[in-house]
């Protein structure tokens, strides 16, 4: 129902790139959708494609206060006629604490609202059982899609993107998208990810999430050694922000008409911005992944000044 050939690959002529030997393309999967666009339903489909399958009546997943994920599996289900629930970090949030929360409630997602505390256990197997045997009728998606489902859904990004590329460039968060790159990538290509969480463990996450997906060993192993980690974009942690990337945003949008988010692309341009400059005589074609995160937030990121649109 969510129409990927909406994600196109175009190529982008910003003047940084000027005093390099780089070629750069972006894979707009931003365009996906108003809410579910990016990555998000990229991770949500064979999710609710199982969910449909095992009989379920909906899906139950987690999110906090402004989570994307939240929003677009609360349109998804809509969309596919199931339900859904999203179990949310605070709990002194309300439906009315913030236009993410109550567009959520608004397309029909239940939202609970549980302390932080509790929210910490979420990968922990006896709180995962917990909200099984509560909700027995809901498939349950990990944070951010992070499952078997999630990866293979991020896998088709790079198959319709094409394979002539030496490099793809990608915002990382609970490392799914990152993984699915990954494990669909062709010969002589590597990856670069941009950890948006200040001290993130880029590669042993993403060798935790494949290993418990079912991907065998030895084959994550050799594979995480195409990965290079750009560990100094993330402007003191998730969700932080200064001028300097706002400026960079603003410039890359002006030159581009392309809008970025604070959380995740804005700190991938950056990243893309310093690799290009230290490696300028290197020729390389680049591609970069547009995984979103501005739709949902669209209203929020206007009043703080921070799209340019």
């Amino acid at each position: 129902m969510f129409d990927s050939k909406k994600s196109v690959v175009q190529e982008v002529r910003i003047s940084f790139l000027n005093k390099t030997n780089k070629k750069l393309f972006i894979k707009r999967d931003d365009l996906i959708d108003e809410f579910v666009s990016g990555n998000k339903w990229r991770k949500l489909k064979y999710n609710i494609e199982h969910a449909l399958q095992l009989g379920k009546k909906g899906i139950l997943t987690f999110g906090g206060a402004y989570s994307n994920h939240l929003l677009a599996s609360a349109a998804a289900c809509k969309e596919y006629g199931l339900n859904s629930i999203g179990i949310v970090r605070g709990e002194e949030l309300t439906l009315d604490s913030n236009e993410m929360l109550k567009k959520c409630s608004e397309l029909g997602m239940h939202l609970v609202f549980v302390s932080r505390n509790e929210y910490s256990n979420r990968t922990e197997n006896n709180f995962i059982q917990y909200y099984k045997a509560e909700f027995p009728e809901f498939y349950l998606v990990p944070e951010g899609g992070a499952n078997y489902y999630g990866i293979i859904g991020c896998q088709e990004i790079m198959r319709e993107a094409g394979f002539d590329f030496d490099r793809v460039f990608i915002a990382q968060g609970t490392t799914t998208t990152s993984c699915g790159i990954l494990t669909s990538l062709k010969n002589g290509m590597r990856l670069s990810v941009i950890p948006v969480l200040k001290g993130y463990d880029s590669l042993g996450e993403m060798k935790k999430l494949l290993n418990y997906s079912g991907f065998e060993q030895d084959w994550v192993n050799d594979l995480l050694t195409l990965v290079d980690v750009h560990s100094e974009s993330h402007f003191g942690g998730y969700g932080k922000y200064n001028s300097t990337l706002l400026e960079l945003m603003e410039s890359f949008y002006k030159e581009t008409s392309i809008p970025l988010d604070p959380v995740y692309t804005g700190k991938l341009i950056h990243a893309l911005y310093e690799y290009c400059l230290t490696t300028s005589e290197i020729e390389e074609k680049i591609l970069i992944i547009h995984t979103g995160g501005i739709s949902g937030g669209r209203q929020i990121s206007l009043s703080e000044g921070y799209v340019f649109n």
